[in-house]
């Protein structure tokens, strides 16, 4: 079985939404419509996963989620939300979410978020994860002379993040828990501000990264197949590497070119109206 999932949301559209596109992939979908009813099934049975809106009468999402934390620590987190602000997706970040979806979200980002967060719930590393291989002892000093650099200047953050992505390739948990302690910040900070910036990743990346707009105008227009046909034709899932390392393949929430959709991002060109038969064409440029 792929997992038992708990949809918590006061909107039944959102929880039968979820249902329909949760239960086809083999996961158990159970629901609860406030935070409430969510404790209840959560004190009686284990789930792998909770999915829950932060906007709800009696118990609000961050509330239960601090239940969660308490009570069933191991229990892995994905927020939904409408009105997402800076704020609570910090605060839920501090919680240990894995990650958050905002309102309306398509099918394709669903699974996809779903899929990473049963990973990591499943290899038991909700707040922790190992050290990238690329995070050598000479790496780490380098680090650490960043940080020194930066340290005693206003807003450091960013360009450190900016100039470890440089040296490391990406900015994994281990590479966010040691910026934030060099420069004495929460971690949940600092994973803040990775997730929220586009250019800012966490996992490696080929020599050319391509990504696909899983937004609605995109999701409506195919979106969903060039994904298929760039992951079966180069063998590599959704947030991998090609086995030579030469392509990564991701999708993104949105990139602010909805008259051009579908849309399909490679390296920093842009390509508008791609036909997902003909998707495989756009690679022959970065053949190198």
């Amino acid at each position: 079985m792929a997992g038992k999932i708990l949809v918590v949301d006061d909107e039944p559209v959102v929880v039968k939404s979820c249902e329909r596109i949760l239960a086809p992939e083999g996961y158990t979908v159970e629901s609860a419509s406030n935070g409430n009813e969510a404790t209840n099934k959560l004190g009686k049975d284990g789930y792998d996963l909770v999915i829950t809106d932060l906007m709800m009468p009696d118990m609000n999402g961050l509330e239960l989620i601090r239940w969660i934390r308490n009570s069933k620590p191991d229990t892995g987190i994905i927020v939904i939300t409408g009105y997402p602000s800076q704020d609570s997706i910090k605060e839920a970040l501090s919680l240990r979410i894995l990650d958050y979806l905002p309102k309306p979200f398509s099918p394709g980002l669903l699974l996809e978020v779903t899929g990473k967060a049963m990973e990591f719930r499943k290899s038991g590393v909700i707040a922790e994860a190992p050290p990238s291989e690329e995070y050598t002892e000479e790496k780490a000093r380098q680090l650490d002379t960043i940080i020194k650099r930066y340290r005693r200047k206003p807003g450091s953050l960013i360009p450190v993040l900016q100039e470890a992505q440089e040296l490391i390739g990406y900015l994994p948990p281990s590479i966010q828990r040691h910026i934030a302690k060099g420069l004495k910040l929460p971690v949940s900070e600092v994973h803040g501000v990775v997730s929220f910036y586009s250019f800012f990743t966490m996992k490696p990346k080929g020599k050319h990264n391509i990504r696909v707009c899983l937004g609605t105008a995109c999701y409506v227009k195919g979106a969903e197949e060039i994904v298929k046909k760039l992951s079966d034709g180069l063998a590599v899932s959704v947030g991998g590497v090609t086995a030579d390392k030469k392509f990564s393949l991701e999708t993104v929430r949105c990139l602010g070119a909805c008259g051009l959709a579908p849309v399909v991002v490679i390296d920093k060109d842009t390509h508008g109206s791609v036909n997902a038969v003909k998707v495989h064409n756009l690679l022959k440029d970065y053949s190198d």
